[in-house]
């Protein structure tokens, strides 16, 4: 099976050696999105929630650009660098998902990268399939 970089500009550039999302066959893995802006890649001030909300929108262009949408999400993992922020995480994460959410694990972390609050990576399936 064929594996397809995927790749946009309406979410930060990989900070790494990694791919924002790489597609194979319908499925599609998103890497890790955390509160940064895509234009600047700077981290949103803001807490918990404003990190959430950024993320999963910088997750919703990586899916957009992969064919996708968040209604495709089968599986997310949250990792969050303290499980104090899961209420206030999970109320912003509501309003991503509000239909048949996908299947999630939340982890705790001792650090994320640039010093963000949270990241969420997504397993989606091609919109259509």
């Amino acid at each position: 099976m064929q594996r397809e970089r995927i790749a946009t500009d309406g979410a930060p550039a990989a900070i790494g050696p990694y791919s924002q999302a790489i597609a194979s066959g319908q499925l599609i893995f998103a890497s890790g999105q955390v509160a940064l802006e895509p234009a600047s890649g700077q981290l949103v001030e803001g807490d918990v929630q404003a990190q959430t909300r950024r993320a999963l929108e910088n997750l919703s262009a990586v899916l957009q650009a992969a064919g996708s949408s968040l209604g495709q999400v089968v599986k997310t993992t949250v990792f969050l660098t303290t499980m104090d922020n899961f209420t206030p995480m999970n109320e912003v994460y509501a309003g991503f998902f509000p239909n048949d959410p996908p299947a999630r694990s939340t982890v705790a972390v001792a650090a994320l990268p640039k010093g963000a609050l949270v990241e969420v990576e997504a397993i989606a399936i091609r919109a259509g399939e």
